[in-house]
């Protein structure tokens, strides 16, 4: 499960069945990011791509108010918990 957090409010998604891990955000650009992930099936990371806009827009989340204010992104770790995004203050 991937789980993006912002302004009180968390989006939890489900990941390729094979994802193990993000390691790192390569790069963010207005709700679209390009991540460093692990998976089952590799020994060696693989560049990946989310793009929060169509699953902000599913949920009947205004895309440009949600994401207008964040500017980075970092990957946080809790043990007993999905992988999170969260935005770097």
């Amino acid at each position: 499960m991937i789980s993006f957090s912002y302004g009180g409010r968390t989006i939890r998604f489900k990941g390729p069945y094979s994802l193990k891990k993000i390691d790192s955000i390569v790069a963010w650009d207005h709700g679209y990011l390009i991540v460093l992930a692990n998976y089952a099936y590799s020994d060696k990371p693989i560049e990946d791509y989310i793009d929060l806009i169509p699953i902000l827009e599913y949920l009947y989340i205004d895309a440009e108010i949600f994401l207008d204010k964040i500017h980075s992104v970092e990957v946080q770790y809790n043990i007993n918990a999905a992988p999170k995004v969260r935005r770097r203050q």
